[in-house]
């Protein structure tokens, strides 16, 4: 792999994606290519965790227990996510589980390869707290749609993130069960049912084999808004 292609797969959230062509160059070679298959689990809630992921193609599920023992789906990480970033620089357990739900390639790096390339890179550390910084704002926006919007709003948060860009069949990028779907927007199954089935009978959504399909992108986003 080379640098530009690295950095075509990094997400604009990325902890990586303001790094230039010669620090993603120090990234790949101190990197180790790794491969995950259906299941397998590239870091588990709780454990010790010194090295940091750069997802390159598949989906993983991040998800966490509560202390009250419901499980919260966090994301679904395609391919340019960087995870596990969290415990590699503070030296805490892993917030989160990240689990392959189906094939998924990754370039691993440890927490001495990470520093040496910090310290030999003048100004990467600023550009990485920024990035850190960006991305809290990004968890902010998520705990105010949780708290701020019912249940109608945040389902078509939820939604929009999951739909596949630049495609006209309103797919999402996963076909989740209504309890799974539940996990990701904080809803009950019931709540989640209720609310498929009175946007399928208005033309909103449609559900197919158990999929949904997004019909009217424009409505849903105007939901999302809460309007």
């Amino acid at each position: 792999m080379h640098a530009n292609q690295l950095a075509d797969l990094l997400k604009s959230q990325s902890l990586f994606s303001d790094c230039d062509a010669d620090e993603l160059s120090d990234i790949i070679l101190r990197g180790h290519y790794q491969r995950y298959a259906k299941g397998q689990k590239l870091m588990t809630q709780g454990d010790t965790g010194s090295t940091l992921y750069v997802i390159l193609s598949g989906i993983a599920r991040v998800s966490m227990v509560a202390s009250n023992g419901r499980e919260i789906v966090l994301d679904y990480s395609e391919a340019g996510a960087v995870l596990g970033e969290i415990a590699l620089l503070d030296g805490g357990d892993r917030t989160a589980t990240v689990e392959a739900i189906q094939t998924v390639e990754a370039l691993s790096l440890t927490r001495d390869a990470f520093r040496d390339i910090v310290a030999k890179h003048q100004g990467l550390a600023f550009r990485l707290l920024r990035a850190m910084a960006r991305r809290l704002r990004q968890s902010n926006d998520i705990i105010e749609t949780d708290r701020a919007f019912t249940a109608g709003p945040r389902l078509a948060r939820y939604l929009l993130r999951l739909m596949v860009l630049d495609t006209e069949e309103g797919r999402l990028k996963l076909s989740l069960s209504q309890g799974e779907l539940g996990n990701f927007a904080g809803m009950s199954r019931e709540q989640i049912n209720r609310q498929l089935s009175a946007w399928a009978d208005s033309g909103i959504v449609e559900l197919k084999g158990g999929q949904v399909l997004i019909k009217d992108k424009p409505m849903l986003l105007e939901m999302a808004e809460g309007f």
